[in-house]
């Protein structure tokens, strides 16, 4: 079960209790879409924003006794305002969460929450709140079968409603303690931290707003797997209003980073239209110039597109974010070698940032010129070493091998992304074609040997498992 920052949407409904059939199937899933983590949503990565949130976290993950070796906090495409953590140690954040928020300081206090469950260990305690659920429904199941076999249709019907009522009460009073802990844990986090906790009182009177918007003025505290926005305020206020940093201000470096990337994640995922309405082209701001540079690019208006990457260079001309943005047009728009430039100095100024690296060996391969190739495969071969889970990466890194005629470096890139995608018999037969053909022992046969191994063991699981 994913644990979420908060639910300002219904996101269950009961089913029709009236015939036997659908009651079944309704009692069969109530509890399972509790159980069942979120369905894979898109992952948008971005050097910039990765870099955000690592700044903003890395304290935080210190206070919480964790490691920022092993702590990732990735961004999510999904519009809606939510965080969750869904186990291991990962943070999820929805671009919708950045939209909605007006400052860094807002986004480091939904980041201290997430951590809360992640130190608390709540992800592998959910089956304690699960299982107690579970066994109320099918006791409930058992007695409105015994009814409906005994001719109460009806009496059948309120019992099996009654015990998936109570099921979801009782998982809901579970979750609510969990998040109102994570809280707890947050806000002690953000105090060891040496961190304001003015952010995330903000942040929770926007979502408190947010429910007022929705109409939710008469919301049953019972039926909501959070504590209500006001309650939450209400609980940490005095807490987090004591503390000794309540007045310190977030840095103004981090602020300046989170409102470019709330700029270029605007221009990324809004339609474009949206984009120019909000920052109007009157507006001259780094921010605005950002945010359209993205706008007019998705929209198909490279020329536009790159006067607006050019307005960033020209006033920051070595910064690495504004270098990639004007390589990336010029690339997406046809223009390949005219790109290598900008995208060559991102990367070095970068300290070769996977990202950041791939995009310029894209561009090299993209110039279709055989001594650009070398360049490309120590680019990419450098980025997959620093981040060997970019799909794309090891897709461009595979299109080098094959233009130089290595093909089993080539088979052995494919297995590498196909596994990344999900893609395992693709993995497997690329990765033993990649096997046959490299040097025994080398770090590369070793490497698709590997993936011979664990892609036919999953493969083989998944096969038990459909018997």
């Amino acid at each position: 079960m994913p644990h979420r920052l908060a639910d300002v949407e219904p996101r269950f409904e009961l089913a029709d209790t009236r015939p036997m059939k659908k009651l079944i199937a309704a009692l069969s899933l109530s509890l399972l879409a509790f159980a069942q983590p979120a369905q894979a949503q898109s992952l948008l990565r971005d050097a910039e924003t990765e870099a955000m949130f690592d700044e903003m976290s890395r304290p935080l993950i210190i206070a919480a006794g964790l490691s920022p070796r092993n702590v990732k906090v990735v961004l999510i495409g999904d519009p809606s305002v939510n965080a969750f953590v869904a186990g291991g140690q990962t943070v999820y954040v929805h671009s919708g969460l950045i939209a909605a928020a007006d400052n860094a300081s807002q986004v480091q206090g939904v980041i201290a929450h997430e951590l809360g469950h992640i130190a608390d260990g709540h992800v592998p305690l959910a089956d304690a709140g699960i299982k107690p659920a579970l066994a109320i429904q099918i006791v409930s199941l058992v007695l409105g079968i015994a009814a409906a076999a005994a001719g109460s249709g009806e009496g059948a019907a309120g019992i099996i409603a009654a015990g998936q009522q109570a099921a979801v009460g009782k998982y809901l009073a579970f979750s609510r303690v969990q998040e109102a802990t994570a809280d707890a844990t947050g806000a002690k986090f953000l105090q060891t931290a040496g961190l304001s906790g003015r952010g995330i009182l903000e942040f929770f009177k926007k979502l408190q707003n947010l429910e007022f918007r929705a109409g939710y003025t008469n919301i049953d505290p019972f039926a909501q797997s959070h504590p209500l926005s006001g309650e939450r305020v209400a609980t940490l206020s005095e807490t987090l209003m004591s503390s000794p940093f309540w007045n310190k201000p977030t840095d103004p470096a981090l602020e300046d980073r989170f409102r470019r990337v709330k700029a270029k994640l605007a221009g990324f995922v809004n339609e474009p239209q949206r984009t120019l309405v909000e920052y109007p082209v009157e507006n001259q701001s780094i921010y605005a110039h950002y945010a359209r540079a993205y706008a007019y690019h998705r929209g198909g208006y490279p020329d536009k597109a790159n006067a607006e990457a050019d307005a960033l260079v020209k006033a920051y001309p070595h910064d690495p974010y504004f270098l990639e943005i004007k390589g990336q047009i010029l690339l997406e728009s046809g223009q390949p070698e005219q790109a290598i430039v900008p995208l060559r100095e991102a990367t070095e100024r970068s300290n070769y940032q996977p990202l950041i690296a791939t995009t310029f060996g894209h561009a090299l391969i993209a110039t279709e010129k055989p001594a650009n190739f070398p360049e490309a495969e120590k680019v990419l071969r450098q980025a997959v070493g620093r981040d060997d889970e970019n799909p794309f990466a090891w897709f461009q890194l595979g299109v080098v091998y094959e233009r130089k005629g290595d093909q089993p470096r080539a088979l052995l890139a494919t297995a590498e992304r196909a596994a990344l995608n999900g893609d395992l018999r693709t993995a497997s037969f690329s990765a033993r074609g990649a096997l046959a053909g490299l040097p025994p022992n080398t770090p590369d046969w070793i490497r698709a040997q590997d993936l011979v191994l664990l892609t036919q063991n999953v493969i083989d699981d998944q096969r038990r498992g459909r018997r």
